[in-house]
């Protein structure tokens, strides 16, 4: 057979039938997997994640289970001024467009305000150093307390009445209260009363809540 015969439709019709379904079921398969990639990852389908931020993570379960997707909480961090438990942050954000079934990672506000210690300040601090090592430390100042001593002189540090010692925790943003020297005695002439020991309440720190 020479070449000719062989491509010749009339001569070998067979062959070039072959040809024709190969490449008709080439094209079919091509478009069964596209189709079928295409149904799996859902193309095209995608959900926009809704706005939860300042809900409980009981309403914000619900709004992404309405929407179709799942959440879990996955870290707490504190902040003073927001609801214990509200979400304050998660990802994916609001607005992204994710696929249905997607997990939500929330960070919430934590359920207790945490105890910090207090910074050791009794006695070897000046009233502005103190003062910016509590509040550096997370704690709030009331008014100080005035006691016998040298002008400005960190004496103790009390919360709800109760004088701290070195090493005790306090709730975060607590109000402490400094007693201060009001001058009436020089360092030098001055022997501090205060034995904290002694005058520390009985009180736990678990009955400052």
């Amino acid at each position: 057979m020479t070449i000719k015969e062989f491509f010749s439709l009339r001569t070998n019709k067979l062959f070039w039938l072959s040809i024709v379904a190969m490449a008709a079921i080439s094209v079919m398969l091509f478009f069964i997997v596209f189709k079928g990639l295409d149904v799996y990852t859902r193309h095209g389908e995608a959900i926009e994640v809704p706005d939860v931020k300042g809900k409980t993570v009981k309403e914000a379960t619900e709004i992404f289970k309405k929407n179709k997707l799942q959440c879990v909480v996955s870290d707490s961090v504190y902040i003073s001024d927001r609801a214990a438990g509200s979400i304050l942050d998660y990802n994916p954000p609001a607005g992204q467009k994710v696929k249905e079934g997607r997990t939500i990672y929330m960070t919430i506000n934590t359920m207790s305000v945490p105890l910090v210690i207090v910074p050791d300040v009794a006695d070897n601090s000046s009233y502005r150093q103190a003062q910016a090592m509590l509040i550096g430390a997370g704690f709030r100042m009331g008014p100080s307390e005035n006691v016998t001593g040298e002008m400005d002189w960190v004496y103790g540090v009390k919360y709800q009445g109760n004088i701290l010692r070195a090493g005790d925790k306090a709730p975060m943003g607590a109000t402490l209260t400094l007693m201060v020297g009001d001058g009436s005695t020089t360092e030098e002439e001055y022997e501090s009363p205060y034995n904290v020991d002694s005058l520390r309440n009985d009180t736990t720190e678990e009955s400052w809540f």
